[in-house]
């Protein structure tokens, strides 16, 4: 069991390792309209994203992009993103400031 949870690890660093905060924060305009352009929203009913781990927002958002996850306001939102704008923009928003 310890091998199989060490492997998930390594698999998901090497996934967010490459990712780059500064194209993320290009690729990310369009969250900003709900989510606030520092990741923090103003309405209750979307989450802040800022400060979330960045492995947390890779499967949350691909797990919208990919039909696991059903929003009708995110789905148009990240069906064209590629695994790679989605680790840039989670790289973005992980090293954002929570507060």
């Amino acid at each position: 069991m310890r091998i199989v949870l060490l492997i998930a690890s390594l698999m998901l660093s090497a996934t967010v390792f490459g990712a780059d905060p500064e194209a993320g924060k290009t690729k990310a305009t369009i969250c900003g309209a709900c989510h606030g352009m520092k990741g923090i929203s103003a309405n209750d009913i979307w989450p802040n994203l800022a400060a979330q781990k960045q492995g947390y927002l890779v499967k949350q958002i691909k797990a919208f992009r990919d039909g696991v996850r059903s929003d009708p306001s995110m789905k148009p939102m990240v069906q064209n993103l590629t695994d790679k704008d989605i680790e840039d923009i989670a790289a973005y928003y992980s090293q954002l400031d929570g507060k």
